[in-house]
C-alpha cells in the first residue's frame, strides 16, 4: 500500500499522475553502487507507474540488479508542482503493449517517424512497473502566484 503525503490528497496526487504528460525521472543504483538517473515516459494504472524501454538498455540491467528506486514527476514550468517518491520495480518481458499506450499518450498517435521507430517489430521492449511505497506531493502554485502578483504591482 502506498503512503501518500504532502500538499495533495491521495485523489489529487492520482489525478496529477493520470493527467500529467511529463516524463518520470527514475534514480537507481548501478552494480558498482553509484547512482544513475533515467527519464522515461510513464502511465499510472491501478496504483502503479508503468514504463517501457529497450530490452538492452542499461537501466534494465541496473534494475534487475537492484529493484529499489526513487522517482520524480514534476513540472518544468511555473508554477512548479509534482510528486516524488520511492518504491520497487518489476520487469516484464513484453513491453510493447505499454509502449503503444505511451506513444499515444505522449505523441498523440503512431503516425510520426519517432512512433514508427519505437513500435517497429524488430525492437525488443520490456515493461517496467513501479510499485510506489511512498508518494510525496508538492505544489508551489500559491507561493508563485503571489510572487508574480507582487511583481505586477
Amino acid at each position: 500500500m502506498t503512503d501518500f503525503r504532502g500538499a495533495w490528497t491521495e485523489d489529487e496526487a492520482e489525478a496529477f499522475l493520470q493527467e500529467a504528460t511529463i516524463p518520470i525521472r527514475i534514480a537507481t543504483h548501478r552494480p558498482d553502487g553509484s547512482l544513475w538517473v533515467v527519464t522515461l515516459w510513464y502511465r499510472y494504472r491501478n496504483g502503479s507507474l508503468e514504463c517501457a524501454t529497450g530490452a538492452n538498455a542499461d537501466i534494465v540491467r541496473f534494475l534487475r540488479h537492484d529493484p529499489e528506486i526513487a522517482f520524480d514527476i514534476s513540472t518544468n514550468r511555473i508554477p512548479y508542482r509534482g510528486i516524488r517518491g520511492n518504491g520497487t520495480v518489476d520487469i516484464a518481458p513484453d513491453g510493447k503493449p505499454v509502449l503503444r499506450d505511451l506513444v499515444e499518450r505522449y505523441l498523440g498517435g503512431a503516425d510520426s517517424s519517432l512512433a514508427q521507430w519505437l513500435l517497429a517489430d524488430d525492437r525488443e521492449e520490456v515493461g517496467i512497473r513501479i510499485e510506489p511505497r511512498e508518494i510525496y506531493s508538492w505544489d508551489y502554485a500559491d507561493r508563485m502566484r503571489e510572487d508574480s502578483n507582487d511583481e505586477a504591482t
